[in-house]
């Protein structure tokens, strides 16, 4: 006897909605109603690949250390976007400077975790997964998260954007979860030409309603429904990509990202599944480059200067809509960079760093004090805010999931939301 889920997953291979490979994705079978879009909290995560360094993002430039121990990659209080009297982000930043003056940034300092692995992979997978300390599960936090979700109910509750593969991050929830990178071929499939497709379309649709109800909530009922409300998603999908190809913040051919669909284009994307409703909940995009061991001062006014630019955008985007109110973005890298600069004016893999949470929802400002530059370890900043509080915090306050559940412990809220602890 077919089991539920084998009898739905026959079921919408013959409808012929979707062309992405050989098998149905598991999102498609995995919920039978869609979230009531536009209402519920959104988390963007964008991973600083590489190991960012913190210390010229946030800078300490009333620090004499840091001068003295930056002597070509330093910069002064007259170049730095003031935060204080004391600290400061990067030149490039002004964007973000001009969010937290809106009172739409915080600045998380001394992010870490104990006994901290400077190995790209290793530091990775533990950020990624959200564990530290054991084996790792080789689950992603975001994935349990998505598993966790008060609130389950959209077809593609958590999606990543880019031409990466599915990073960690995501990997290992039960469903619901779409890498939408260049590799894969995401589109409508219902007939060869555009102009067999349009009533292809109605046919289908014709089709379906006419199926008979079936028994109260029984498998025929639930198909039909879950085969309405997937094509409903996807055509979406096809419609919201095709608009942002003919506005050329992207180009997407054939089913294909092109060239061009760097941050600005991915975030922008992002914003437009926001505003058009899509019903996805949780967003990863990434930006690499920030293992800077040489050359460090214009690779890293680069990268920042396309952060600052991506990020900007995107809430821009949102604002007239309001859909920036139930957004919140947090940037994280695998580790930080070493306070001293090397003999390539640039920097090696060192520990503590730091990150941004930024939206209208956050309580504005630096978190935490500046890590010392007169007590370092072996060269280091030390941390003292271990990254899973900041998991902790936007999980159990902003997403409303179990925090305890998903990190498998408890770790104190901080103070990065108005109006929570």
């Amino acid at each position: 006897m077919l089991t539920r889920r084998q009898f739905l997953t026959r079921s919408l291979q013959g409808a012929s909605l979707l062309s992405v490979g050989t098998v149905v994705p598991e999102f498609l079978v995995n919920t039978a109603l869609a979230a009531e879009a536009g209402k519920d909290n959104i988390l963007v995560v964008l991973e600083m690949a590489g190991g960012n360094d913190g210390l010229n993002t946030v800078i300490p430039h009333a620090d004499d250390v840091y001068h003295k121990m930056r002597p070509t990659l330093r910069y002064t209080k007259d170049q730095v976007v003031k935060v204080d009297d004391s600290i400061g982000l990067h030149p490039s930043l002004r964007g973000l400077g001009g969010l937290l003056e809106k009172g739409q940034l915080a600045i998380v300092q001394g992010v870490g975790y104990p006994n901290p692995d400077r190995s790209h992979f290793e530091s990775m997978d533990i950020w990624q997964s959200g564990e530290v300390g054991r084996k790792l599960s080789g689950t992603g936090w975001l994935a349990r998260g998505v598993d966790n979700l008060k609130d389950g109910k959209g077809g593609i509750p958590a999606m990543q954007v880019g031409p990466e593969k599915l990073p960690l991050a995501l990997q290992g929830a039960s469903g619901g979860v779409l890498s939408f990178n260049n590799k894969h071929q995401y589109r409508l499939n219902l007939a060869g030409t555009e102009e067999g497709r349009v009533p292809a379309r109605k046919k289908l649709l014709d089709d379906l309603a006419r199926l008979e109800p079936g028994d109260k909530g029984g498998l025929q009922q639930f198909v039909q429904r879950r085969q309405l409300q997937t094509y409903s998603h996807l055509e979406k999908l096809e419609e919201i990509l095709r608009e942002g190809a003919n506005n050329n913040e992207f180009e997407f051919i054939d089913g294909q990202f092109q060239r061009g669909f760097g941050l600005n284009s991915r975030l922008q994307l992002v914003a437009r599944l926001i505003t058009k409703g899509f019903g996805t909940r949780i967003f990863y995009v990434a930006l690499d480059g920030f293992d800077t061991h040489s050359g460090q001062m214009e690779e890293h006014k680069k990268l920042l200067g396309l952060l600052d630019t991506a990020v900007t955008n995107f809430f821009n985007l949102l604002a007239p809509g309001g859909h920036d109110k139930r957004t919140v973005l947090m940037t994280f890298s695998e580790f930080g960079r070493r306070v001293g600069e090397n003999g390539s004016k640039g920097t090696d893999h060192g520990s503590g760093s730091s990150l941004f949470v930024a939206g209208p929802a956050v309580k504005a400002g630096l978190v935490g004090k500046h890590p010392s530059l007169n007590d370092l370890d072996a060269g280091d900043l030390k941390f003292h805010t271990d990254f899973r509080r900041v998991y902790a915090t936007l999980l159990d306050q902003w997403l409303g999931c179990d925090s305890k559940a998903v990190l498998g412990g408890e770790f104190e809220a901080m103070e990065l939301l108005n109006g929570k602890a």
